[in-house]
């Protein structure tokens, strides 16, 4: 790693710092004039430690996020001919329009959706360097960035896939009806069944490890670790259904069972991932990642003719959908999906089931 060495005033030498980052050294010279050269040296090596902490802390998918948006925004540089490290008012506004018109590699634009979320990463990449991003210059392209999608709205071009599709409990009688009498069927039951009742993202039964799932008299309790920015634990609670046929906690000691019996004992330890992929043969590959769980939700889906297939998102909204025209109470649905009692996003699925159900139309002849 290249550093910068400051000098400060009686001469001796400033511990380095480095070179991407103007702002820690600006800092530590700082730090030198008030407390010496020593005391900086280690302040400084204090944050480089904090940087790697929130390093290793941080999210795999939100650091994936990052990097993509960073390689955005320098695909975007080159072909402009800017400079990286400068993130001007006419740059960032210049790049949301880049990014709609042909910011993706096969030359056609991006969704405003995406768009958005690639702005904000890459101007977290460019701080987290060291360059100074305005808020007011970010926030001007951010409006630009809303300007341009309305006009596309308005010249009747839609982008993006739309939101998923609601996994819904008819559905899933299709799909454990669909499973094969084999290890990965009973995974796929499993991963389904339990994925809907707790309104599963794909990253979370990625993340479970077999002891983060307890077997209770009334049910199963998971311990799902929540939260994009800021992480807690929550426990869902899992109850046990009426029909054994869909029923989440049948369906996951039936495959833990399975698993113990047919796969090595080190898969069945508490440390071990809760959801395995396994092969063609039968044989378990190693813990299922976000993307590997997204690609077998869809799969399943497609193999039990679900009408509109299924994303990485559709049991979460499924869950939320479905509770709702079941009258349960809203507080109640977010506390189980791990939304904010308040949550837009959470509301948006509501509309799925308000919009017709309290509809102005309905009733009317």
């Amino acid at each position: 790693m290249s550093t910068v060495t400051e000098q400060p005033s009686e001469g001796a030498a400033a511990p380095p710092v480095p070179a991407e980052q103007p702002a820690r050294l600006a800092q530590v010279a700082r730090w030198a004039e008030r407390h010496g050269v020593e005391v900086a040296r280690r302040l400084a090596d204090a944050e480089e430690f904090a940087d790697e902490v929130q390093q290793r802390l941080r999210p795999a998918n939100t650091a994936d996020t990052y990097a993509k948006a960073w390689r955005v925004w320098q695909r975007f540089c080159a072909a402009q001919h800017f400079p990286e490290r400068e993130a001007t008012r006419g740059a960032l506004v210049a790049f949301v329009l880049w990014l709609l018109d042909r910011g993706r590699t096969d030359g056609r634009g991006y969704a405003p959706s995406s768009a958005s979320t690639i702005l904000a990463g890459a101007v977290v990449e460019l701080r987290r360097r060291g360059v100074e991003v305005s808020r007011d210059d970010q926030a001007q392209a951010r409006a630009t960035l809303e300007a341009a999608a309305v006009n596309l709205l308005k010249a009747g071009e839609r982008r993006g896939r739309g939101q998923a599709a609601a996994a819904e409990v008819p559905d899933l009688y299709r799909v454990v009806r669909a499973c094969p009498d084999t290890l990965a069927g009973a995974r796929d039951k499993a991963l389904v069944l339990t994925g809907f009742h707790y309104a599963a993202r794909a990253q979370d039964p990625a993340g479970l490890l077999a002891g983060d799932v307890t077997l209770t008299p009334r049910g199963l309790v998971i311990s799902v670790l929540t939260g994009k920015t800021k992480h807690t634990v929550r426990d869902a609670k899992v109850t046990r259904q009426s029909d054994p046929e869909i029923c989440p906690v049948q369906a996951w000691t039936a495959y833990r069972a399975r698993l113990a019996a047919e796969a090595a004992p080190r898969w069945s330890a508490p440390d071990a991932p809760a959801f395995v992929g396994i092969d063609r043969w039968g044989n378990v590959t190693g813990g299922m990642t976000p993307d590997s769980v997204t690609r077998a939700v869809k799969r399943i889906s497609v193999r039990a003719g679900v009408p509109l297939a299924w994303t990485g998102h559709s049991l979460r909204i499924g869950l939320a959908t479905t509770a709702r025209k079941r009258g349960k109470d809203a507080v109640a649905i977010a506390d189980q999906g791990g939304w904010a009692r308040h949550s837009r996003s959470m509301n948006r699925y509501f509309q799925r089931v308000d919009g017709w159900d309290d509809n102005a139309t309905a009733g009317l002849t």
